[in-house]
């Protein structure tokens, strides 16, 4: 495809694959920190892809474009995509605006066909964003569609996809009708597994655990917010956390901790 323009072309597929992986690890911290504070998981998985040459080249000349590098960075939003899947429709709009809220990603377009299904009763939250990848002479931001759906909807989503390119775009009448029932379905068992969630939320101590973390004092969480980053020197200019300490410890008898452990 790129003879006179490979170069060119690894490079774009270098900042892509880096931009997938920048938003993967956002996306892992996000979920351990949720579990952590309210042991719940709003993800149940998620998985990445970079475009195939094939499918670049039928959307750039789709939309009446030469096919060059400079043209797929420019006018194909989704060359790199991610796919995050949850349980429940609210775990959808929680995590796209845990996205919003990090400071170095920007937020170029999001489309709700939750909220607004397609017209064969697709439903999914879009995002276009861009990320910053850290090279070492420069900063590229890097566009990323981020797709987020229900286990649900990407169920549904699939067999769409197969019978999209079944018959190449033109499905049967009664076909693309039973698949727009099929929507419809999606959508009232996720409204139901919803519901059913939060009533068993009632129960499970959720209200307790949440009054209890809230009584932290703040300024002690915040105290130890910043340690995490700082380097504080001892007063005799020793670390005292050195093996030969530690082994000095031990002789004396001395207990040493660490996050509460004994040592």
């Amino acid at each position: 495809m790129f003879y006179d323009e490979a170069e060119d072309w690894s490079n774009a597929l270098l900042l892509y694959d880096a931009a997938l992986k920048e938003i993967n690890t956002k996306l892992e911290i996000l979920n351990n920190e949720f579990k952590l504070a309210h042991q719940y998981n709003p993800i149940e998985h998620i998985t990445s892809r970079i475009k195939s040459p094939q499918s670049i080249a039928k959307k750039i000349r789709h939309n009446g474009r030469e096919l060059t590098v400079e043209n797929i960075v420019k006018y194909v939003n989704d060359v790199a995509g991610i796919r995050i899947i949850c349980s429940f429709t609210s775990d959808i709009y929680r995590i796209a605006d845990l996205i919003v809220k990090q400071n170095d990603v920007k937020v170029l377009k999001v489309k709700d066909y939750i909220m607004n299904p397609k017209e064969n009763g697709y439903m999914s939250y879009h995002m276009i964003v861009s990320i910053p990848v850290f090279l070492s002479n420069k900063v590229v931001e890097t566009k990323v569609e981020i797709q987020i759906r229900t286990i649900a909807m990407d169920f549904w989503a699939s067999l769409e996809h197969k019978i999209y390119y079944k018959f190449e775009g033109n499905a049967p009448e009664y076909i693309r009708s039973e698949l727009k029932e099929c929507a419809k379905i999606v959508s009232y068992l996720d409204q139901k597994m919803l519901s059913l969630n939060e009533e068993i939320k009632k129960f499970s101590g959720e209200q307790v655990a949440a009054e209890y973390h809230d009584e932290i004092n703040d300024t002690y969480k915040s105290m130890i917010q910043e340690s995490f980053g700082c380097i504080i020197e001892e007063e005799n200019g020793e670390d005292t956390n050195t093996q030969e300490s530690v082994k000095e410890d031990k002789k004396q008898g001395k207990k040493r901790f660490l996050f509460g452990l004994k040592s």
